[in-house]
């Protein structure tokens, strides 16, 4: 398999159509590549933006064939790729990162097992595959918990809180009686992620923490420097690269850590891919996380994952913005060192990421404020 750099010039081949991969094409596109996408459709996010779209949905494994001969390299802009797609373009292009990293993070179970076998924090927890398992989780881990898919989960959805065991069967019946995983439930101070690259070479560089909040289960606004203690943040990186060492990552990853009172860091969620916490890193850092994605799937030197302003902070825009009309895009570009990313969706609905907003300014703080009062301004509410 090819581990020479593959140069600017070259066709990159992305699995999947979103605004991840809209935004790894727009790095891609300006440091001279081709980019070419697979996704069951045309004109998505990532489409719009590309210079070949190959419509297919991704358990066409001819097409998937068709798709990686055509390309120098595949990569990935989300994780729930079949297994079986990644193999069958890892025989014709190098996979990065590859089918088995994939795998591992698809279920939360094969996650999980990695922070064991790697030793690193995590909630207590048990698998749930059976009547038994579910009793015997509920005895071993205890209440308050909370029962997850295995598969599938994101942005809260999967997820059902238990506060006590008889309340078990009821959970386990409202997801479909998946596997799923039993965790118990973490009182934490708050959420901090750490995306890092790492290289074909196993270079591995690491961006700062950043400090995340949410709203209703989805990202809502996430703040760099996250304002933590020197010792939190090197544990943090320290967690982090084991987690990109311990996959055998090539490309870009998030670490989602929860943050106690305490000071300790519990893994929460592993995701093989840019992640939405680090969009702050196109204005915020000297090489952003999707020029790293493309650095790294590429073979190239990695860039400096430093931060170049005193504070970023970065506001999702979900549809519900739109409900009384169009936002008011020139009030919220009014405020200094604000700027917009809109994704090119079509259809505006509650809860579905749109776009964001990121704010540089001197220090951490008053970015959030200004990118919140930003998009206040969006939709003015008396």
């Amino acid at each position: 398999m090819r581990t020479s750099a593959i140069l600017p010039g070259a066709l990159l081949g992305v699995m999947g159509g979103g605004q991840l991969g809209r935004m790894f094409t727009a790095a891609a596109r300006r440091m001279g590549y081709r980019v070419a996408i697979l996704a069951p459709g045309r004109g998505g996010p990532a489409g719009q933006y590309a210079d070949e779209e190959h419509d297919a949905p991704y358990d066409d494994l001819d097409a998937v064939e068709r798709f990686a001969r055509s390309v120098d390299v595949v990569t990935f802009e989300f994780e729930n790729v079949p297994g079986a797609a990644a193999a069958a373009a890892a025989r014709h292009a190098p996979v990065r990162p590859s089918g088995e990293a994939l795998r591992t993070t698809q279920n939360r179970l094969r996650e999980r097992a990695l922070l064991e076998r790697l030793g690193l924090p995590r909630a207590p927890h048990a698998p749930v595959r059976s009547a038994e398992e579910l009793t015997a989780a509920a005895a071993s881990v205890g209440t308050p918990a909370v029962l997850k898919t295995a598969a599938w989960g994101y942005d809260g959805k999967g997820q059902v809180r238990i506060d006590t065991p008889d309340a078990a069967p009821a959970a386990w019946e409202e997801l479909g009686r998946a596997e799923c995983l039993w965790e118990a439930w973490i009182p934490f101070a708050g959420e901090i992620s750490v995306v890092g690259v790492r290289s074909l070479a196993g270079e591995v560089r690491l961006y700062e923490p950043s400090l995340n909040a949410h709203e209703r289960h989805v990202l809502d606004v996430s703040t760099v420097p996250a304002g933590l203690p020197p010792e939190v943040a090197d544990e943090a990186a320290r967690i982090a690269a084991a987690v990109l060492e311990g996959l055998g990552l090539v490309g870009v990853a998030c670490v989602e850590m929860f943050l106690l009172e305490d000071g300790r860091l519990l893994v929460n969620e592993i995701a093989p891919r840019p992640h939405n916490s680090g969009h702050l890193t196109i204005e915020a850092c000297e090489t952003s996380q999707f020029e790293a994605q493309v650095r790294a799937v590429c073979g190239l030197p990695l860039g400096s994952t430093e931060r170049i302003c005193g504070g970023a902070a970065m506001a999702n825009l979900l549809g519900d913005l739109w409900e009384p009309g169009e936002p008011a895009w020139a009030e919220a570009l009014a405020f200094p060192g604000v700027r917009l990313h809109l994704y090119g969706k079509d259809e505006a609905r509650p809860g579905r990421k749109m776009g964001h907003l990121t704010a540089t300014a001197a220090s951490a703080e008053e970015a959030a404020r200004r990118v919140r009062a930003a998009r206040r301004a969006l939709n003015p509410r008396d």
